[in-house]
């Protein structure tokens, strides 16, 4: 019986002591009664500690009528002053831990800054005043399930919560800690978005109406995208320090993201990307327009991509509304996010047949993703599309036809080619004059562009179109097309 009751909280202590072990405010209590430890006092002892737990839960407990001899009684009254820590402040413990390790360069900003507000829009408003010892894996469920989120924005959130319990039950080693039974949802192949790459041909004719309508510094920045497959916050990360023109590659070891610097990429990876001769191109087009906007005082920072005006691109939206207006004028079909240039840079270098591996190290992902994002890329373009591909890459855009029958479409569709003199189609008059004759002129080829896309889709081969579904008029137009090639 006695070592029953010594597993239960109550033991013998001596002949004529019995001790009490629970834990109150937090903190674990071995207070003693003068009673000797006989059979039955030991059993009224048992009856005595549930009561004080049953308080304790109930939070009517009084420590000093219940043992008013207790020698430690001012560590207990300090402990009861402090009262019950509260979820706000295991939060703010966590958020200030989390800070530590962003100033030591083990957390990025934007990780921190994360957590900092999915706590205080999610979490704090719905359990931060209460004690967070009382806190449940169903109060917890049962916050996360009243929000309407997709996958990932869920999974965010009870990752947030899990981390900062878990720092939270660091103090409580016997405790179990109730965040720890939170399961993230399952992010399946049908929950991410698919993979649209753009054709090459689309993808030059866009980047030469970037050039035209946005001018030299925004054309560069996209054009350069799309044969390099960089992240957004890589590209405007990058600085002159990091590019070497002589062998042609660029060290990817930084980012720049919600207006800050930070010292590695979204992978923590560091890599050399090796430029292909058209890439290489635009970073010296690039570099040379640098020159001149440093030599009229309009630069002053280290990064080789910005505004026309000369001032760093701080927001990773940049040039999005550019981008948005110039696709939904210039290239026929489905509207496509600035993301997808990358896409399109890795889809054209496994139509080609570039090592698997070669390609993962070069854009910054595993060869698992490669292998599940990009798998319907990997074979089955046909040789008009490689040879377009492999030209463009050398530094040679594709133009799209020749020329058009007339009496058939009515418009002449013009070769487009980036700009090669320092200021041609750019807004910022670096040198020269205004010229509204060339203006008009940049005008009527996009409309007779935009006429000629809207009467046929030349690119149905790359998409595996058979050719007996496509229209007269459209497998003609194919047939100028490869022959233009």
């Amino acid at each position: 019986m006695g070592r029953k009751a010594e597993r239960s909280g109550v033991r013998s202590l001596g002949k004529d002591r019995i001790q009490f072990d629970f834990e109150f405010e937090g903190k674990r209590y071995r207070p003693t009664i003068e009673r000797a430890p006989s059979e039955g006092n030991l059993n009224r002892a048992l009856k005595q500690l549930d009561g004080i737990k049953e308080r304790i839960a109930r939070r009517t407990f009084s420590f000093a009528e219940e043992f008013p001899k207790y020698r430690f009684m001012k560590e207990v009254a300090k402990a009861v002053a402090c009262g019950p820590r509260l979820c706000d402040q295991v939060f703010d413990q966590f958020i200030k831990h989390c800070e530590s390790r962003m100033a030591k360069k083990d957390l990025a900003f934007v990780t921190v800054y994360g957590y900092r507000n999915n706590l205080d829009s999610v979490w704090r408003p719905r359990i931060g005043k209460k004690d967070f010892e009382s806190i449940r894996y169903s109060d917890l469920s049962e916050v996360a399930n009243d929000f309407v989120w997709a996958k990932k924005t869920y999974n965010n959130a009870i990752s947030v919560i899990r981390c900062a319990f878990e720092y939270g039950y660091r103090d409580l080693p016997e405790k179990r800690n109730p965040a720890e039974r939170l399961k993230a949802l399952r992010i399946t192949k049908k929950d991410r978005a698919e993979v649209d790459p753009f054709p090459i041909a689309e993808a030059e004719v866009l980047i030469a109406a970037m050039h035209r309508d946005w001018g030299e510094a925004q054309g560069n920045y996209d054009e350069f995208r799309f044969f390099t497959g960089l992240r957004p916050s890589e590209e405007i990360a990058v600085e002159v320090e990091d590019c070497n023109l002589t062998t042609g590659k660029v060290k990817i070891n930084k980012a720049r993201v919600m207006s800050r610097d930070k010292d590695r990429t979204k992978t923590s990876v560091d890599r050399t990307l090796e430029l292909c001769p058209r890439a290489l191109q635009v970073l010296k087009r690039q570099i040379a327009l640098r020159e001149r906007l440093k030599a009229a005082g309009l630069i002053q920072h280290q990064k080789v991509f910005f505004k026309e005006n000369g001032e760093e691109i701080v927001n990773l939206q940049f040039g999005y509304e550019r981008w948005k207006s110039t696709l939904t004028k210039t290239v026929k079909g489905k509207y496509r996010e600035p993301y997808c240039a990358r896409h399109s840079w890795v889809s054209w270098i496994l139509m080609i047949g570039k090592n698997l591996l070669w390609a993962s190290k070069q854009n910054g992902h595993s060869v698992q993703v490669m292998l599940t994002a990009y798998a319907a890329w990997m074979e089955g373009a046909g040789d008009a599309e490689i040879a377009a591909i492999k030209a463009a890459m050398e530094g040679t855009p594709v133009a799209l036809v020749t020329q058009l029958n007339r009496s058939r479409v009515g418009a002449v569709v013009l070769p487009f080619a980036p700009p090669k003199s320092p200021g041609a189609g750019s807004r910022l008059a670096v040198e020269g004059s205004y010229d509204s004759r060339a203006r008009r002129k940049r005008l009527n080829d996009r409309r007779n562009l935009a006429r000629a896309v809207r009467a046929f889709d030349p690119y149905a081969l790359s998409r595996g179109a058979p050719s007996t579904t496509r229209p007269p008029l459209q497998q003609g137009v194919v047939s100028l097309i490869q022959r233009a090639r």
